[in-house]
């Protein structure tokens, strides 16, 4: 019973007094339930008494215990005697670091009624769960809340998910966030309008970003005649646009179709009205590509200028065609080409991806670079004119395509070549960063993988991309 409550000089001090109180203490409770026994005990109903004496006095106890865990007075179980204490008797440094949490990206489906977001809030904050931002999209009976959480480092996706689950939510869906994600939505939106804005190729990356995962596709207008073959389903839906679910398609102004696509989350009337608010602005400012441009030698001495492309460049391009042989063709093209205009009116489309052009100081372009939109891959693609190759163009030219594409926030480009372009395989060597090789169909696929360049500065010079380049879209 002795109770050691400081150290004087190293040694513990007990206090006497104390244990007598305690031992006095404890012979007079035992002498009053003497008497309360016998008074109790001798009566007609004194056992009954006693055993609900006992019964109320269990009650009390268990209640007073669960009362006190819920409202916080008792500390957790997990933390009794799990960390050491100092001296003083305070609390030692947890084994943990410090504010060490996860940020998460969270959506789920609850009843359009009075209380039930409260009650999954409450879930949520009952597991120190802190909600950053909160969006609701209505949907009839039900409303769809998109949730950024910050929640413990040791809370799990799939404990969230069994929360949210047992608070009424239903079809959550959850994946890891990071710093890009704690802006706002109207900031996010509006930024978003600005990079629309000062460029036609941003609209898909703009809809990859406001979306999520997706993949986004940009098919060209069909002809009146492949219209009327199929039976007038060629423009893809009216011009308002059409929302099924997990897809939705976008018409542009030049008659082509935008559709989006995310199999495992259907797309909400709020989403798709986000999506075609910006093809509208999209559709208002009409064609445009900033005119910025470079001024650079190459090692041999020759000055050449590169600068972003756009249909405007068709002729230019079609008479450096002209002038390529039919083996470097061959090798850009895999195979012959017969109708080039066909090729370059798609391929110098703001709406399908980036185009970079060499020309020389009198403005004959002699190097074509192209970074294609290919659902939700990247494509890179370069044609040299032969009296230019092996100058350092398209090394020039692919070194700023891969920096726009990590500005854009692509995982990845690949170039679809043949074994025996050896200066294309040169090239993406030359960009010192992870290749892979896959022959398919006979011709050799090369995917560069640009994660080491989010990371660090990378082997690729980002400021490589000049005044035509875009604003950090991760």
């Amino acid at each position: 019973m002795s109770d050691v409550t400081r150290a004087r000089h190293g040694r513990p001090v007990h206090h006497w007094r104390r244990d007598v109180v305690e031992l006095a203490a404890l012979f007079t409770a035992v002498a009053v339930a003497d008497a309360v026994a016998n008074l109790i005990g001798h009566g007609p109903d004194g056992p009954a008494l006693l055993v609900i004496s006992a019964v109320v006095l269990l009650a009390t106890a268990a209640f007073h215990t669960w009362w006190s865990r819920r409202h916080g007075h008792a500390p957790p179980t997990s933390d009794t005697d799990a960390r050491p204490r100092s001296a003083e008797g305070e609390t030692g440094p947890s084994e943990e670091p410090a504010g060490a949490s996860a940020l998460w990206r969270m959506r789920t489906t609850v009843k359009d009624a009075p209380g039930s977001l409260a009650a999954l809030c409450t879930a949520l904050a009952e597991r120190q769960v802190d909600i950053l931002t909160l969006q609701t999209h209505p949907l009839g009976e039900d409303t769809v809340d998109e949730f950024l959480l910050r929640s413990p480092g040791g809370l799990s996706a799939a404990e969230i998910t069994r929360v949210v689950s047992e608070a009424g939510g239903a079809h959550t869906w959850i994946e890891r966030a990071d710093a890009h994600d704690l802006v706002d939505a109207p900031t996010r939106v509006l930024g978003l309008a600005t990079r629309t804005a000062l460029d036609t190729a941003e609209l898909p990356l703009a809809l990859r970003q406001l979306l999520g995962r997706c993949t986004i596709r940009s098919l060209p207008a069909t002809p009146p005649a492949s219209r009327d073959k199929a039976g007038g389903r060629g423009e893809g839906g009216p011009v308002e646009g059409a929302l099924e679910d997990t897809v939705m398609r976008l018409r542009v102004p030049e008659g082509g179709v935008i559709t989006v696509e995310r199999p495992y989350l259907p797309f909400t009337p709020t989403e798709f009205a986000r999506a075609r608010a910006l093809v509208e602005l999209d559709a208002r400012l009409g064609p445009r590509v900033p005119r910025g441009q470079d001024e650079l030698t190459l090692p041999e001495g020759n000055p050449i200028t590169v600068r972003r492309a756009d249909t405007g460049d068709v002729a230019a391009a079609k008479a450096m065609h002209e002038r390529c042989s039919q083996r470097t063709l061959g090798m850009r093209y895999h195979g012959p080409v017969k109708d080039a205009d066909r090729y370059l009116n798609h391929l110098l489309s703001p709406r399908y991806g980036r185009t970079l052009v060499a020309q020389t100081p009198s403005g004959r372009v002699v190097g074509l670079g192209h970074l294609l939109w290919d659902g939700d891959e990247t494509e890179v693609a370069l044609l040299v004119e032969d009296d230019w190759q092996r100058r350092g163009v398209g090394s020039e030219l692919l070194g700023r395509l891969v920096g726009m594409a990590v500005e854009a926030g692509c995982d990845s480009v690949y170039a679809v070549t043949q074994a025996a372009n050896t200066g294309m395989v040169a090239a993406m060597r030359g960009l010192g960063l992870p290749l892979d090789y896959q022959i398919e169909e006979g011709t050799l696929v090369i995917t560069a993988r640009l994660a080491p360049l989010g990371e660090a500065a990378g082997a690729v010079e980002l400021s490589r991309t000049g005044e035509f380049g875009v604003a950090d879209a991760s």
